[in-house]
């Protein structure tokens, strides 16, 4: 619980720093990596420092986590912080790197807010750091504990014993424990980060849904190649398929992610738009193993049936499931999957039961909009959860 004295400093200062919180973290983070330029290597995605989505987030998360204790006294925002946990130990984050993190980010704060910055002001939010650093750093112990790997090495080796190509931009790797052992612990839902060597020598990182039963020694992920969007193209999937190929090696973290799938038996619904769909598909792929009979809609929209990923697949749970029915939508060649809509997603009219368990995955605008209309239908904010592929800007975005 924040102090009542830094509550009352916090409440009247965050307008302030929640203000400077961009250019805070953009100097954060150049100063941080011009001294440690260690930390690029193998620990943050450069694409999205070069993006500014890492840093966006993060302003996000402190101003997310500023708030609640001070509109929420007693009580701490543990969905926030069970994602960022999840997050951290997927890509091997330490304990002690929290007093880099401290070092760096307070810093910024003196030199972008200036005499603003009193010791009262300073000894404030200096107690909300390390309340939300405390909170992570203990979440973050028990997930490396549960998973039975040591804090900050999550790694194995797994060989590629099938390359599958999916669509004209994505494909499929399966992969095995390379020493033979056991695949470790999955849940319906969760993700690996993948490690690789750059052609420059810098390692990176990136996180794949598995699209496969979690409970399976094979394991199934799918990578959309990133090009083009006014963006540069996205390094470490055109690597990887470009050079990956049966046979060869992967380098994967243990599985993480607290968007799982749910063990009660209250209708499920599967929403998804593009490459959101790998995670639904790891989903459907648990409940036709485990023999479910829970009620389950399945709602994707995509480009055109050719660039819908894992159709077949999804296809086939379908028909396998007892209770399952799933709907399409594609902007162009709808009339090539039978039954398949024209256009973007339009849920209105699907009749979603007011008690389901709903996921989405795909862009933030599509997911926003898709929650939005199921909360006026009248599914509860509680019963919606939500997955994003890199830093979560919903909340940074939220905040601004």
């Amino acid at each position: 619980m924040l102090s009542a004295e830094s509550a009352a400093m916090i409440r009247a200062t965050l307008p302030a720093v929640g203000g400077a919180l961009d250019e805070i973290t953009t100097r954060f983070y150049t100063t941080m990596f011009a001294e440690r330029p260690e930390l690029l290597d193998g620990m943050f995605n450069r694409g999205n420092q070069a993006s500014g989505a890492q840093r966006r987030a993060l302003a996000g998360s402190i101003a997310a986590f500023a708030g609640a204790l001070i509109t929420e006294p007693g009580t701490r925002p543990d969905t926030l912080l069970a994602r960022i946990a999840h997050k951290h130990v997927a890509v091997g984050v330490t304990d002690d790197q929290y007093t880099i993190v401290h070092k760096y980010l307070f810093r910024a704060i003196a030199e972008v807010l200036g005499d603003a910055v009193t010791p009262e002001v300073a000894a404030a939010w200096d107690e909300v750091y390390w309340l939300m650093a405390g909170a992570l750093i203990a979440q973050e112990a028990r997930l490396y504990l549960e998973a039975q790997v040591k804090p900050g090495h999550p790694w194995r080796e797994w060989t590629v014993v099938e390359r599958r190509v999916e669509t004209g931009d994505t494909v499929s790797f399966l992969v095995r424990p390379a020493d033979g052992a056991p695949a470790p612990l999955a849940r319906a839902g969760q993700y690996v980060s993948v490690r690789v060597r750059m052609p420059d020598g810098v390692h990176q990182l990136r996180q794949y849904s598995l699209s496969s039963a979690p409970g399976e020694e094979v394991r199934r992920i799918t990578v959309k190649r990133v090009t083009g969007g006014g963006a540069p193209d996205g390094e470490v999937s055109n690597l990887l398929h470009r050079t990956v190929r049966a046979g060869d090696t992967l380098t994967l973290s243990a599985p993480f992610g607290d968007v799982v799938l749910d063990e009660s038996d209250a209708p499920l619904v599967l929403v998804s738009a593009g490459i959101g769909c790998t995670p639904m598909v790891g989903m459907l792929e648990h409940l036709a193993a485990t023999g479910s009979t829970r009620p389950v809609t399945v709602l994707h929209a995509d480009r055109s049936p050719g660039s819908h990923a894992l159709r077949a697949d999804t296809d086939r749970l379908v028909r396998e499931l007892p209770d399952a029915r799933a709907a399409f939508w594609y902007e162009v060649d709808a009339h090539e999957q039978p039954g398949a809509r024209t256009g973007l997603m339009d849920v209105d009219g699907l009749d979603v039961p007011a008690d389901a368990s709903v996921y989405l995955c795909g862009p933030l605008a599509f997911m926003r909009e898709v929650r939005s209309r199921l909360l006026r239908d009248g599914v509860p904010a509680r019963n919606i959860r939500y997955e994003v592929f890199g830093p979560d800007l919903w909340l940074a975005d939220a905040t601004a």
